[in-house]
């Protein structure tokens, strides 16, 4: 990107915040525009900050970081969200996806990798590792009871087979290049793929492309391989 990415910072802890900004600002091509205290005070900060990332604490007194992440990404074009917190509980990750956030870490990551994510994000490409997306997988299953597998079957039957190829590919966690030399496609057509699958199946990004597709079942053979 030829300007910095703006990033917003969102925690209940003061500490917490102006450690990450001083983190960030070792970054060149990275700029905090503004960290606020709790989930009431981000929709505020995005409309006169116009971040590109949002680092976002789940627990805060008023309104969590979840929460505030669902409302956030229901406005038209909004920031991509990277969740950071303490607590990683099946249930929180789950959660976060859903809501389309674009990565998920915890406050130990060391800071490059922080760094690293909210370039990724940036980019267009979510920072969600193939192994929580099998965790995800293995808790969603585990239940027994989630009632979206028809729902999910029936939008990914959209699909053409081509566009059902490249879902199942962001289901494994594969990256637009990966998926490229899977499927000999040049990066240039799997991103256009993505964008089509975006649009067709009504989500924001490509994280809850891997969801639905988990929610199917499409990627039980690659959880057994």
């Amino acid at each position: 990107m030829d300007s910095p990415i703006r990033v917003l910072i969102v925690d209940d802890d003061a500490l917490v915040r102006a450690g990450l900004t001083m983190m960030l600002a070792g970054a060149d091509d990275l700029r905090v525009v503004a960290d606020v205290a709790d989930g009431t005070e981000v929709i505020p900060a995005v409309n006169e900050h116009r971040p590109d990332v949002v680092l976002m604490d789940i627990r805060m007194p008023r309104l969590d970081g979840l929460a505030a992440t669902e409302r956030l990404r229901a406005r038209r074009e909004p920031p991509e969200i990277i969740i950071l917190t303490t607590f990683d509980t099946d249930d929180h990750i789950l959660r976060a996806m859903r809501a389309g956030a674009s990565g998920f870490l915890l406050k130990h990551t060391p800071p490059p990798d922080i760094i690293r994510a909210i370039r990724q994000v940036a980019a267009g490409e979510p920072m969600i590792s193939p192994a929580v997306l099998r965790r995800m997988m293995s808790y969603v299953a585990g239940t027994g009871v989630d009632p979206r597998r028809e729902r999910a079957r029936g939008l990914l039957g959209r699909l053409s087979e081509g566009e059902r190829a490249v879902a199942t590919l962001v289901g494994r966690g594969k990256t637009n290049s990966e998926i490229g030399k899977e499927l000999s496609l040049s990066v240039a057509t799997v991103k256009a793929y993505v964008s089509r699958l975006l649009t067709k199946l009504e989500l924001n990004n490509r994280v809850q492309i891997a969801l639905l597709v988990h929610d199917a079942g499409d990627d039980e053979d690659a959880a057994r391989s």
